[in-house]
């Protein structure tokens, strides 16, 4: 009856280990889980750069606005009969 037992525990250990620490085991699970959320949520973060950036490729195809906003912002650009005033701090 003794030898039953320890073999029976024997098997149950046996079986128990590659599901807890073998491959595709619970271990390997929930890091491959967490893996799995960190690229989820990188994936969201890059979709909401891409929209706000095609949203202001949109802008610049059709409206003036946003190329004029652009130029005067990036490039110092005036329109036609505008002044450019420029006050530099005392030294």
């Amino acid at each position: 009856m003794r030898l039953l037992s320890l073999v029976l525990l024997a098997l149950i250990l046996a079986t128990q280990y590659p599901l807890w620490w073998g491959r595709g085991g619970w271990l390997s699970l929930r890091e491959l889980q967490a893996q799995v959320q960190a690229e989820t949520d990188k994936n969201q973060a890059l979709t909401a750069r891409n929209n706000a950036l095609q949203a202001e490729v949109q802008d610049l195809k059709t409206g003036i606005s946003a190329v004029e906003e652009r130029a005067r912002g990036e490039l110092n650009m005036i329109r036609e009969g505008e002044y450019f005033v420029q006050v530099l701090p005392r030294q």
